[in-house]
């Protein structure tokens, strides 16, 4: 199974991922993640991402291919099959990822997980995140047994500087517009899944595990010849 994520900061894409990827065994290839990992690690490619990064410009379509392509080598995910979150961004990106794939495993939906600005502002707004091991909590719906201190390692949560009103709103702004062309792409393909990020995320995957359940079904029926 090949699966690609959209929808704004805030949909849930990432809390949605973690249970899809418990559920199927899928791979969780997050270009946010990738990245960092690539800056990190002092590699070449990390070195041209740190120059955008620091002079706060956006990393080139081209850049961004070349790291997709590589994790894309490993056969291992390929095996187990991938969830991609964050990338494509452009409708160009969505072209050159089905170059990459298209004599491998091509893309089985584009699941787009529209959500409303008021949602988006709550769960971001209410978003802790811990400065040691990145372990993402909210004050209402997922608090930390004691306030400010990370469950999982106990270091130090803090709230980032771009999750307040005003940033939140300008980017649900940029997102929507940079990716319409994208949702319009997996739409003339037939592959765009539209659900709703509004809800919540363990009910959102009980119904997107029946759906997926069921077309594995399928699959399996159509190669065995049955009807």
């Amino acid at each position: 199974m090949q699966i690609i994520l959209l929808g704004p900061p805030g949909a849930g894409k990432g809390t949605l991922a973690a249970l899809l990827k418990e559920t199927f065994k899928l791979a969780h290839i997050s270009t946010g993640d990738l990245l960092r990992e690539q800056m990190k690690a002092n590699t070449k490619l990390g070195g041209e991402i740190k120059k955008f990064v620091e002079n706060g410009q956006l990393v080139p379509d081209g850049v961004v291919t070349l790291m997709v392509k590589q994790k894309m080598a490993d056969a291992k995910i390929l095996r187990s099959g991938f969830m991609l979150d964050g990338f494509p961004r452009t409708a160009t990106q969505a072209q050159d990822l089905d170059k990459i794939l298209a004599k491998i495993q091509p893309i089985d939906c584009a699941l787009y997980m529209e959500s409303t600005l008021p949602v988006i502002l709550k769960r971001l707004t209410g978003r802790r995140v811990c400065r040691n091991c990145g372990a993402l909590f909210h004050v209402v719906n997922k608090p930390p047994a004691k306030e400010g201190i990370c469950d999982s390692c106990g270091g130090p949560l803090y709230q980032r500087s771009d999750d307040n009103e005003e940033t939140i709103k300008k980017r649900m702004d940029v997102y929507l517009e940079s990716t319409q062309p994208v949702i319009d792409y997996y739409k003339k393909q037939g592959k765009l899944v539209k659900v709703d990020g509004d809800k919540d995320s363990a009910k959102l995957h009980a119904e997107l595990t029946k759906i997926f359940n069921a077309d594995r079904k399928s699959h399996k029926d159509q190669k065995s010849g049955r009807n």
